[in-house]
């Protein structure tokens, strides 16, 4: 069965506020409780990562929830029988896993615990819960990519899925539109199966249930911004994904209408700013309709409407597309950029990045007024630590890029890297939680552990080095229509993203603001610390991270101000600001020129 329904009921689908606890009253009294839990995962000390509030929303919850809220208003389980919806998200919730064991275990009431989007970082803490849970007898489903790339690439059943097995837990393998209803019904019955496996069966997403979270979860996101998919599955091959082995190569995509019908019932909440997760939206076939339907809603409202997007290195020479996102409001694009290294390209597959369009590609975002991310990762085969040196600082001079962030390459499951080395016996990390893309989990052919993991460390300094900083605001102020705002965000983002890694030492993209750490969620095997010692210490930590913050945005903030001071300001420029076209003849381009050897090997030689 499908989870679309036809237009007229699609417009009762939602109440405004949405549903933070989703119920149907029933006769009988009989209540079934659907808890959707987003797991976090743990610290090297055994504590999960938890904010007062975090920086980005779960999609993958937003899909179950919308999916389980619509489930509950059709009363899939009979009209006797009210369905009761609650969901968590940990990396900004603590989990009340000891009063959702009581209200299902009450007499009369049934439930059951679906820990969804589970990456494979999160997958040991998502043991862990599921293990209270199963010791109460509470039926518990888990999901996510760290399942389903397990079971799309693997011969066999690895041991941490047959542990989850072992402990009772059913394994939720695929995409959930149209396989909830059996679900539920089966959790309902108390009939469960050990595994259920919709791999083969890649779902129509035109008409189906969008996502949404209800309006009190969105506040625990910084800005109360939310996400959606405009669509699934990436024509690319890259060998590193995982996303191209769950949700296929073909190109899913929602229609205009549904997207229209999201993004109407995010403003009954006040959202109106979104991440729109598609790996890569400039391949989602539908991505002219939706913009041109963002782009009227935008004028409808003011303006007041702005979207951050993934793309890839070739979207800007997509026909309108740049000028289209503009319009619809996009502010940020994040841009898998990976690496300047031909052969580090080509050896993980990555043939439609080409490193002769990266200044281009870059400067027509930028000229576009829009804020560029690069993703770069580290510890590709020909990756040593004085190649990456080199090529970052080749990076800082000759592309124009705002933001840079960085990644270990790591084997995920559900990946061909993954695959290949689970296959031939090569070293593979067994504690799942250090699969973040911040810890070693392989063999380099050229570096130690150490070396690659100092690497990753030095390469935000490297970056963010306060000479660079300021050649990042200078390039913001010069090229921007509005130099204040634009620098103003900039600086948002960098002590966003390089504060997060010196501060709080945790990875951006699973931060937050104010990290919570509580004593009594720590890894199942670790012991609980002494109440005096654990908060002593934890005081201590509270000071030495924040203490130097103020200091460090101040000097941010006072450096934007001497820019914006300066009466040149506009005419600066430097050698990642020149055209290449402009530049040919006149300047030598390390990313071109082979002969640039002092410089770059001439292995960049395009």
């Amino acid at each position: 069965m499908k989870c679309g329904i036809g237009p007229s009921a699609r417009a009762g689908r939602f109440t405004p506020g949405g549903y933070n606890i989703s119920s149907l009253s029933s006769d009988t009294g009989q209540k079934f409780f659907i808890e959707l839990i987003k797991p976090s995962h743990y610290d090297d000390d055994g504590y999960v990562i938890q904010w007062a509030k975090s920086w980005i929303p779960s999609n993958s919850l937003a899909c179950l929830y919308g999916l389980s809220s619509h489930a509950a208003q059709r009363q899939v389980l009979g009209n006797d029988v009210e369905i009761v919806l609650n969901a968590y998200d940990e990396c900004n919730t603590v989990v009340p896993i000891k009063k959702i064991i009581r209200r299902i275990n009450r007499s009369g009431a049934r439930g059951v615990v679906c820990l969804v989007g589970v990456q494979t970082n999160q997958y040991p803490r998502a043991l862990d819960i599921a293990r209270q849970f199963r010791e109460a007898n509470v039926p518990v489903v888990i999901g996510g990519f760290h399942v389903s790339g397990c079971m799309a690439m693997l011969p066999d059943l690895p041991e941490d899925l047959k542990e989850a097995h072992a402990m009772g837990v059913s394994l939720f393998a695929g995409e959930a539109e149209g396989r909830l209803d059996r679900l539920f019904a089966d959790a309902y019955h108390d009939r469960l199966e050990p595994t259920y496996n919709y791999l083969a069966e890649l779902p129509s997403l035109q008409g189906a249930v969008t996502p949404h979270l209800p309006e009190a979860m969105v506040r625990k996101y910084v800005g109360s911004f939310a996400s959606f998919d405009a669509g699934r599955g990436c024509p690319f091959q890259c060998s590193f994904c995982t996303i191209i082995n769950v949700q296929g190569h073909k190109s899913r995509h929602r229609t205009a209408d549904d997207v229209e019908e999201l993004i109407r019932h995010g403003l009954t909440q006040g959202i109106n700013r979104y991440f729109v997760t598609d790996d890569n939206f400039a391949r989602n076939r539908n991505w002219e309709s939706i913009l041109d339907r963002l782009i009227e809603l935008r004028d409808e409202l003011d303006g007041n409407l702005g979207f951050m997007l993934q793309v890839d290195t070739l979207a800007h020479k997509i026909p309108a597309f740049v000028e289209k996102s503009v319009k619809a409001g996009v502010s940020k694009v994040f841009i898998g950029m990976e690496s300047i290294n031909p052969e580090n390209l080509l050896a993980a597959k990555k043939r439609q990045n080409c490193i002769s369009e990266y200044r281009t590609m870059l400067q027509t975002w930028r000229n576009a007024g829009i804020i560029s991310y690069a993703g770069y990762i580290l510890g590709f085969p020909a990756d040593t630590p004085e190649s990456v040196t080199r090529d970052i600082e080749l990076i800082k001079r000759e592309l124009p890029v705002d933001l840079l962030e960085f990644f270990i390459l790591t084997p995920l499951p559900g990946s061909e890297d993954h695959q290949n080395l689970y296959v031939k016996g090569g070293r593979l990390e067994t504690d799942m939680n250090r699969y973040d893309l911040e810890h070693i989990t392989t063999d380099h052919p050229l570096m130690s552990d150490r070396e690659w993991l100092d690497l990753y460390h030095a390469a935000w300094g490297i970056y963010y080095s306060p000479e660079h900083v300021e050649t990042l605001l200078r390039r913001s102020a010069a090229t921007s229509e509005n130099p204040v705002k634009q620098t103003g965000r900039l600086v948002y983002h960098v002590a966003q993203f390089y504060g997060t890694t010196i501060y709080e030492k945790v990875h951006p993209l699973q931060s937050g603001y104010f990290r919570r750490k509580m004593r009594t969620q720590r890894r199942f095997g670790l012991p609980r610390e002494n109440p005096l010692i654990f908060y002593l210490r934890r005081v201590w930590e509270t000071i030495r991270t924040y203490a130097p913050v103020p200091l460090f945005v101040w000097k941010l903030l006072r450096l934007r101000k001497r820019i914006l001071n300066d009466p040149r300001m506009k005419n600066y420029t430097d050698q990642a600001l020149t055209p290449v076209d402009a530049a040919e003849g006149k300047e030598p381009l390390g990313l071109f020129d082979p002969g640039e050897a002092d410089e770059t090997p001439t292995r960049r030689a395009g």
